[in-house]
This record gives C-alpha cells, sequence and structure tokens, in this order.
C-alpha cells in the first residue's frame, strides 16, 4: 500500500532524512517513532505531499506522490498534531466545507457521507455546536472526521491523543484500532504505551536515518540475550530457590521476598535459546508447588526506543526478516506426458 524509496531530504548542509526505505502492508498500523528532530515529521510532510524529496520516492497504492500528486493524494487522510479547524464553524460547516475542498468523490450523497463518518468517530450529538466550545477530545474526533472523508485507503496521524485525559486517550485509541480493518494507518506519537497498544509494527528513525523495523517482540529478541521472568510459586522459599537452581541452562536466580502468605517471588534467567518454562512447571509441579505468576521480563518499547536513539548500540539497523518466495519451476514432463489437473464536551 505505501512504500518509502531511498528517501533523502536536504535543507542547505542539514540532512533531515537520510536514504530512508520502508513498506507498510494494507490494513497494518505502522507506529512511527524518534526523538524531536530524527526527521519523523519532514518524512511524513514528504508522504502526504507537504514537502518534496530531495532524492527517492513516495509511492500510495501505485502513485508517486511527486508525480502523481493528485491522485497519490486521494488515497491519504492526513490528521497534523494540530487539527486544521475552524473554530468559528460548527462541526457540520467544518465538514461540510472540507468534503467540498477535497473534491471528495463517493457512491453516496454528501449528506449520507458526512453522516457515517459522524457516527463512526462519534460525534454526530455535536455537529450543531460550534468547533471552539468541543472539549480537547471532541476536536481531535473532528479532526479525524476530516481525515477520514472519502474514505482514504491511507491514515497518517500525528500525535493523534496528545493533551487528552485517559478516558479519551483509550477512546480514541479504540478507535484507530477499528480503523485499521479498512484503512492502513501510520501512527506517529511520543507516547510509547499508545504504540505498544495499538501497532502492528515498528519503525524508528534517528538522525535522519532508519535504525529499526519489526515488531515490538521481535526487536525485545534482538536487542536483548537475556531470557528473564519473574515467577511466584507457592511453597518453601529455600527448597524452591535449590530446585530452581539445579535446573540446567538456569543462569541466575533471584529471590526477590514474599509476596503473598507463603507465596515468594523470584528472578531467573536462562541461557540463549533455552526455554525454561516447561521444566520450571513440571518441578513445581511434581512438588505440589503451584505457580501463582509467570511473566517475561522482556524490554519495553521505552527500552528498545533508548537503546536505538542513545547511543546504545552500534550502527546495525533492525529490520524484520524478508521472506523470499522459492520461483516457481516448470514440471519435468515425464516420458508417458501424463497430464495433471492440473469523551465528555465542556
Amino acid at each position: 500500500m505505501i512504500e518509502i524509496k531511498n528517501l533523502t531530504k536536504r535543507y542547505g548542509n542539514k540532512m533531515a532524512v537520510d536514504n530512508v526505505s520502508f513498506t507498510v502492508n494494507k490494513g497494518e498500523i505502522l507506529g512511527f517513532l524518534g526523538p524531536n528532530g530524527a526527521g519523523k515529521s519532514t518524512t511524513m510532510n514528504i508522504l502526504t505531499g507537504y514537502l518534496s524529496a530531495t532524492e527517492g520516492q513516495a509511492i500510495i497504492d501505485g502513485f508517486d506522490i511527486l508525480e502523481n500528486p493528485t491522485e497519490a493524494k486521494k488515497k491519504i487522510g492526513y490528521l497534523p498534531e494540530q487539527p486544521p479547524l475552524y473554530v468559528d464553524m460548527t462541526v457540520d460547516e467544518y465538514l461540510d466545507f472540507m468534503y467540498d475542498l477535497k473534491r471528495v468523490k463517493v457512491g453516496a450523497s454528501k449528506k449520507t457521507h458526512i453522516s457515517e463518518i459522524c457516527s463512526l468517530v462519534k460525534i454526530s450529538h455535536v455537529r450543531k455546536r460550534l468547533i471552539r466550545n468541543l472539549s480537547k477530545g471532541y476536536k481531535q474526533r473532528v479532526g479525524i472526521a476530516q481525515a477520514l472523508l472519502g474514505n482514504p485507503e491511507v491514515l497518517i496521524l500525528d500525535e493523534p491523543t496528545v493533551g487528552l485525559d485517559p478516558k479519551q486517550i483509550i477512546e480514541i485509541r479504540t478507535l484507530i484500532k477499528s480503523l485499521s480493518e479498512s484503512h492502513t494507518v501510520i501512527l506517529s506519537s511520543h507516547i510509547l504505551p499508545e504504540i505498544q497498544a495499538v501497532c502492528d509494527r515498528v519503525i524508528v528513525i534517528n538522525q535522519g536515518k532508519l535504525v529499526a523495523d519489526d515488531t515490538e517482540s521481535n526487536l525485545s529478541n534482538k536487542l536483548s540475550d537475556d531470557i528473564r521472568y519473574t515467577i511466584r510459586i507457592d511453597g518453601p522459599e529455600k527448597d524452591v530457590l535449590s530446585m530452581l537452581r539445579s535446573i540446567p541452562a538456569m543462569t541466575e536466580v533471584q529471590a526477590l521476598g514474599m509476596r503473598e502468605p507463603g507465596v515468594y517471588e523470584y528472578n531467573i534467567e536462562a541461557e540463549k535459546g533455552f526455554d525454561i518454562r516447561r521444566e520450571v512447571f513440571k518441578r513445581a509441579a511434581g512438588r505440589n508447588w503451584p505457580i501463582m505468576g509467570l511473566k517475561s521480563s522482556e524490554l519495553t518499547l521505552e527500552d528498545i526506543f533508548l537503546q536505538l536513539t542513545e547511543g546504545r548500540m552500534d550502527d546495525t539497523v533492525l529490520v524484520a526478516p524478508v521472506n523470499v518466495e522459492e520461483p516457481e519451476t516448470e514440471p519435468v514432463e515425464k516420458a508417458d506426458s501424463e497430464e495433471k489437473d492440473g469523551g465528555d464536551e465542556e
């Protein structure tokens, strides 16, 4: 759906984006991360046609944003960090104006189309109100509504939940997740739990360069060689410690103390490539020691982000493995030539 090829943007001697390439598949929610000044906004502005690239291509559903800007932009709905709202208009007046400005062409009538979008983003009951009198959460929803006009295949959302309260953030996250059923979404945010909760894949850009492109789980595994767990076991602490330390490939066991009556917590770590969970379960069950909790101590998205952007690793780019399909070969004909059948308002 989206293909970025060797994208480069220079401002004089300043390299804002340096030879960045990635793709986004149809129906995917991509998290776009990077510290301030990393080149995120520049990349998104090129992708939406607001800026031209010095080199490279940005292709939306087969249309180059520079060579075919009109066709490419028809495929894009964009919500900047500050929604482009005319606050002296009512919601209805604003969406009607934006519909005409975008020259939207859909099968349904303008009235029906706008009503469907208002229903989707849950702003039907505020359509007659002035935008200036809406809460921050409802203003964000109006901004998303304008991005959805024309049913674009691609949605690009820049900080869609900034400034919202926790309830509004959850509502917007839920909305974004539901939109992926019929849209491809690029989501840029500084709120890492938001990316963690919503996105299928993460791209990290730093100093204009792509430094990671993979799922959060895969990045965690690549950046940490440790296999760590925190486990709670209902059993005598000394005996449990002895049992855990006797397991082959166990490299570290640390007692963390009692967490509830008779239940003790431990940090355990195994050699890379060795899954100790089944062996721990088997031995604890054999001694009638219930396991009351087990959780992986994988790197969080915050840990990953800091390692990738604060010089805690070398210049290796972490990307998902590419599945290379075997080329089809012609079947060898047999001698007998046998054929086969083949938010709340204020």
